[in-house]
């Protein structure tokens, strides 16, 4: 077994609009659309999902997709949409980036910047990154390794920035049912190598619908800091990845049902 870095039991707070948020002691419940697709879409979910328990809004301004002709998100609108929905709302945020020429204006917006799957050993990005001072969410990437997903996780912690969540989304086996297959043994293990803390992404790692409360409610069971979920006001009519991602309806029944 590798020798990795740990934390040094440094304490990620996030400024939720005047009340702190410790991860780790605090779940972090995630949520909002894969895509901002409009300022009426994303508010109408954010404003929804707090009401129901979220603490933080994702939003997805960048959108890394497998094929050039699907939507690839509003890029800067999209991060203005963001930072408007945030002030009116009162709610932190989470949006990926793609690019380090886009680090300024996603640090200005973002109270969490998340690493995609696709850029999890994007190394220059993660070293950026790293000088940071803001809590960085690191997904795991396709198919990789639990000891690949800690070694991009170094890069940031190697910067000086130990603010580091990890997100468990799901990697590709010769299972072709679900999108990915979730697993949930990085859960424990991430927190007993590392120290850091670890949410799960259950809409990403099983890419349907149905799947999303029982995963939920499994990661939860095996000691998971948070879920991050795609909430959408109509799934049907998404712009990007409405499959795996809840209405309003069900995205209430799944916050009642769970015990945290």
């Amino acid at each position: 077994m590798s020798e990795y870095k740990k934390i040094k039991n440094e304490k990620i707070n996030i400024d939720a609009q005047g009340k702190t948020i410790e991860v780790g002691r605090e779940k972090l419940m995630i949520a909002g659309p894969c895509a901002i697709e409009s300022y009426d879409q994303l508010l109408a979910t954010a404003k929804f999902v707090k009401s129901v328990g979220a603490n933080i809004l994702r939003g997805g301004a960048y959108k890394p997709r497998t094929h050039p002709n699907s939507f690839q998100g509003l890029g800067n609108e999209g991060l203005e949409i963001l930072k408007a929905v945030k002030k009116e709302v009162g709610m932190p945020v989470i949006t990926e980036i793609l690019d380090v020429r886009d680090l300024k204006d996603v640090y200005d917006i973002a109270d969490i910047i998340q690493i995609g799957s696709r850029n999890m050993q994007n190394f220059s990005l993660l070293s950026e990154v790293g000088k940071q001072d803001k809590p960085v969410l690191l997904k795991r990437g396709l198919a990789s390794t639990i000891n690949e997903w800690i070694g991009a996780a170094e890069y940031i912690m190697d910067e000086s920035n130990e603010k580091v969540i990890m997100c468990e989304r799901g990697i590709r086996t010769y299972n072709d049912y679900t999108r990915n297959t979730l697993d949930l043994a990085a859960v424990p293990i991430i927190h007993k190598e590392t120290g850091l803390p670890v949410i799960v992404d259950p809409s990403h790692s099983t890419g349907i619908r149905y799947l999303i409360e029982p995963m939920s409610k499994a990661a939860l069971a095996c000691g998971a800091d948070g879920l991050m979920i795609e909430v959408h006001p109509n799934p049907d009519m998404a712009l990007s990845d409405g499959e795996q991602s809840l209405n309003f309806e069900e995205y209430s029944k799944l916050m009642k049902s769970i015990k945290f």
